[in-house]
């Protein structure tokens, strides 16, 4: 159980959640010492002995692993194949928007050519591997360490596979259950660990002041028309802040309000306005939490008491 619970991305199948705890919580203090919050920085990190944890990681990666093998399986099936393809294709466009003129003219280039064999989405989608190939055209997966077709496939398949797995969606989301309780203020999810938190409070019975997602896919329609349930604001949430950097292709997107204002109360607030600027590594997610918007947000839902209790 944690007042603050953290959900990790994609990659992280050869770690483990302490691991990421360690990498993850200096960055957290970082981002509330940045908002002017020094008080809680400190009870973030470094961590004591003689107090409870304040933050805890919900860890899944371990999940991707395949018993036997030295690391995860990434065949696609064909309907894996499929959604793949059509991730990788609004990844594509996304970069269009990129201030870095090489990321834009290469997505340019390659979403031309994918349109030149098959004409329209359909068409692309039926391409398969073409799209992940074209992908391996954008600097910007360079430079976060995807580039080459094994790697893109590693970072689309950990993505597809818990959007069609039903076991890998259920243990991930379990994970996150598992550290909420009545103490838990603030949920943070990064990259496709948004959507896992996204989905676990979807289905949680109690009151949570926060939801944090940075980098998140959630905008993305091939990733929320596959959600367990049509998208909505969750019922238990009274404010959800989603932070993206315009650079970071796989979260360009950051205004969700059209697709999750549904059922949104009248108290409660979805902040999907807000940018932020990572530099040279746009989806990092100690990048996200080291900044104010983020460290704000956490103290004013660990210090302020529930509008819903007001």
């Amino acid at each position: 159980m944690a007042s603050i619970v953290l959900v990790h991305g994609i990659a992280q199948e050869q770690r483990s959640g302490i691991e990421l705890e360690n990498e993850w919580l200096p960055s957290l203090a970082g981002g509330v010492a940045n908002a002017q919050h020094p008080d809680l920085a400190d009870r973030l990190w470094p961590i004591r002995q003689d107090v409870p944890q304040v933050a805890r990681m919900a860890f899944y990666g371990n999940k991707f692993l395949t018993p036997d093998q030295a690391g995860p399986d990434f065949a696609f099936s064909p309907e894996h194949l499929e959604t793949a393809s059509e991730i990788g294709l609004e990844w594509l466009t996304n970069a269009l928007d990129s201030t870095r003129p090489q990321d834009a003219g290469n997505a340019r280039i390659e979403l031309d050519a994918l349109a030149a064999d098959g004409s329209d989405h359909q068409g692309i989608a039926a391409a398969g591997g073409s799209v992940i190939a074209a992908l391996d055209h954008i600097p910007w997966l360079s430079q976060a360490g995807l580039a080459g077709v094994a790697r893109l496939s590693k970072t689309l398949g950990q993505v597809v596979r818990y959007l069609s797995e039903p076991d890998i969606r259920a243990y991930a989301i379990d994970q996150v259950c598992r550290r909420l309780d009545t103490d838990t203020r603030v949920v943070i999810g990064h990259s496709l660990g948004a959507v896992v938190a996204y989905e676990a409070i979807r289905s949680y019975n109690g009151q949570l002041p926060l939801l944090i997602t940075l980098g998140s896919p959630l905008g993305l329609s091939a990733v929320n028309r596959r959600l367990q349930k049509p998208p909505a604001f969750p019922s238990c949430l009274t404010r959800w802040v989603n932070l993206a950097d315009r650079d970071d292709i796989v979260a360009a997107r950051p205004h969700l309000t059209d697709v999750f204002t549904g059922n949104r109360p009248p108290w409660a607030r979805l902040d999907s306005t807000y940018t932020v600027d990572n530099g040279s590594s746009p989806h990092r997610a100690n990048f996200y939490l080291t900044k104010t918007a983020t460290g704000q947000a956490i103290a004013d839902a660990m210090e302020v008491p529930d509008q819903r209790q007001i």
